[in-house]
């Protein structure tokens, strides 16, 4: 959850500062931009040329626009936008009358730069960098190359770097330390959740430990004292049925933690395997479909089938039937006079049928009440 609302954070800290560089790139080339541009066109060779470039930096302060509402970065779009930017700033230089270069009549000398940064602002510094450097390189090239420089021009460029470099680089430097600081932010929430997750888990784990020994409190642990004290023979039948049903109940304890689709054929058949161990023959059928029943439900449908599957002499016939309204464990064995535990649910009902050796037991469950 920290990290959802670690990143949710950033994106905003993202959105409001992506908002802010495209009011003021906005403002610098359809305001500053788009003045010196209408002031001077008629100094200009090529207007059209000009114009063009204009509106270049425009569709692509438009695109940043629409991407704005509709909260999705350049991704893809990102290089060819940047192409466009400086494709317009050699475009406008490249027609600029001489001796012109960073001077008021070339405007795109100071907006170009910005709609760049709105391009670029959740990209590296590096990044940032390289591009006003471009930006930069192309009007000194221009200078150089084509016009008869003096130190006036030189100046006038250096001069002019000063404004078209040093605040694009100086909203870039705070956007790049505030998505560090958003990111680090984002990892100490992760961090606190990661460690209040395993404290919960710990915490979960030991409730489990001491409710499974509770569990045992009743039926094994005595036991297991008895023989250990000598109180119980081993030997004895009777101590020998209550070892195998207490067997049972240990692997349908461990059973309960496992994660499958049918949680109450996985315990029966966890309590068959016991039966199976001792050489007893077992079926275990199961028809139709039904909800699965809650834990201390399944315990009390799997008690009598439990109890008959342990201490059956040779074979065993589980049949397990279900559906919506209701959920049946029968049980056939020769497991001669049994009494299984009483259902701790009061939806549950057991009946229970003996002749001689041979005893029926069924387990039903009514979901619906």
């Amino acid at each position: 959850m920290s990290d959802a609302v670690g990143g949710q954070t950033r994106a905003q800290l993202l959105l409001a500062l992506r908002t802010a560089i495209l009011l003021v790139s906005v403002a610098v080339v359809c305001g500053l931009g788009l003045a010196n541009l209408v002031r001077h066109l008629g100094s200009h060779e090529f207007p059209l040329a000009q114009v063009g470039a204009f509106a270049a930096l425009a569709a692509v302060l438009a695109v940043e626009a629409v991407l704005l509402v509709r909260r999705r970065p350049w991704g893809r779009l990102r290089l060819p936008a940047v192409a466009v930017v400086l494709a317009a700033s050699v475009l406008s230089a490249a027609t600029l009358p001489d001796g012109r270069t960073a001077s008021g009549v070339d405007w795109v000398f100071g907006a170009a730069n910005w709609v760049g940064l709105v391009v670029l602002l959740d990209r590296p510094l590096r990044t940032v960098v390289a591009f006003l450097s471009a930006h930069e390189l192309i009007a000194a090239l221009n200078l150089v190359l084509f016009d008869d420089v003096d130190k006036g021009d030189l100046a006038r460029l250096a001069t002019g770097s000063v404004n078209v470099i040093g605040f694009p680089l100086c909203v870039a430097v705070v956007a790049a330390v505030l998505n560090r600081l958003a990111a680090e932010a984002a990892a100490a929430g992760a961090e606190i959740e990661r460690v209040r997750t395993e404290e919960a888990v710990t915490a979960e784990s030991h409730r489990r430990r001491q409710q499974r020994f509770a569990e045992l409190a009743d039926g094994t642990i005595p036991l297991l004292a008895g023989l250990a004290d000598g109180s119980l023979n081993p030997e004895d039948a009777s101590v020998q049925r209550r070892s195998a049903i207490e067997a049972a109940r240990m692997r349908r304890l461990c059973a309960e933690t496992d994660v499958v689709t049918n949680p109450l054929l996985h315990e029966l058949r966890h309590c068959a395997d016991v039966a199976d161990r001792k050489g007893v023959v077992v079926e275990l059928e199961a028809r139709g479909h039904w909800p699965t029943p809650p834990v201390t439900v399944r315990r009390d449908l799997t008690d009598a089938a439990l109890t008959a599957l342990a201490t059956a002499a040779s074979w065993a016939r589980v049949t397990v039937v279900g559906d919506h309204e209701l959920v049946s464990v029968n049980v056939v064995a020769d497991c001669g006079e049994v009494e299984p535990p009483r259902p701790a649910t009061p939806g549950v009902r057991v009946e229970v049928l003996g002749n001689g050796e041979t005893v029926w037991m069924e387990a039903r469950w009514q979901p619906t009440t």
